[in-house]
């Protein structure tokens, strides 16, 4: 009698849906591109740039994210609308950190409302190209600053650190594949400054000002999700942070 109970109970066990299973969660490697860039590199003749997008799953919440990119941007500084000078910068950047995600999942989903720190480094060189003087000789030139010097100027091995408060999402737009958008706050640790110039726009960072060490980004990414293993989801009654 009893082993005619126990057969269909091991039948019924091993046949139910996933449903009824114990919840589990994919974990796995996200990587991708930074579709703003790649918009501006082809809207703006001044600008190119490229940015790779990744992060790694540790936890329920916690995500190692990086960021590794190159930008070459060309400025022509003016006062109202008379230049003055007219400069290159080009580099590389590496930013690296943690982002925690707020988001509760349903089951079987792996979207992220999150907020992080970066770490970052570039590495970058600056050219100056034109300079442009006042002349209080105005007969031929009455109405603009006077071309001083065209020669090229080259500010070799410069470098920038800082920091970086991020938030953002990631949602699956198609399976495995995420459409993610992220604002981001710099705050300027370290950097070179030229002789005789400034480090006016570093790659990774953007434009920096005389009288501020704040900075502001953002990027709108695609990027695809490779999952490795799997891990019980934890229960919401579990006092756990990460």
């Amino acid at each position: 009698m009893l082993a005619l109970c126990v057969v269909p109970a091991i039948g019924w066990t091993q046949g139910q849906p996933d449903s009824l299973r114990e919840p589990s969660q994919k974990y796995g490697l996200r990587a991708g591109l930074d579709l703003s860039k790649l918009l501006r590199t082809s809207l703006d003749d001044d600008y190119t740039g490229l940015e790779l997008v990744g992060d790694y799953r540790l936890s329920e919440k916690l995500f190692v994210a990086a960021e590794l990119g190159s930008e070459n941007k060309t400025t022509l500084e003016r006062i109202v609308d008379l230049p003055l000078y007219r400069y290159n910068s080009s580099g590389a950047y590496l930013k690296a950190g943690v982002n925690i995600n707020n988001y509760k999942n349903w089951f079987g989903e792996q979207n992220l409302i999150y907020f992080g720190l970066r770490y970052a480094l570039s590495t970058f060189k600056m050219e100056v190209y034109e300079r442009y003087l006042y002349d209080s000789y105005r007969y031929y030139e009455p109405d603009a600053f006077v071309l001083f010097s065209d020669e090229k100027i080259e500010y070799n091995s410069l470098s920038a650190s800082w920091i970086e408060l991020v938030t953002g999402f990631k949602a699956e737009v198609l399976p495995n594949i995420y459409m993610g958008m992220s604002a981001r706050i710099h705050f300027l640790l370290s950097y070179n400054q030229p002789d005789n110039f400034d480090s006016l726009w570093i790659p990774g960072f953007n434009k920096k000002t005389d009288n501020s060490r704040f900075g502001l980004g953002y990027n709108y990414s695609i990027s695809y999700f490779l999952p490795l293993y799997k891990k019980p989801k934890k229960n919401l009654e579990e006092k756990t942070s990460f």
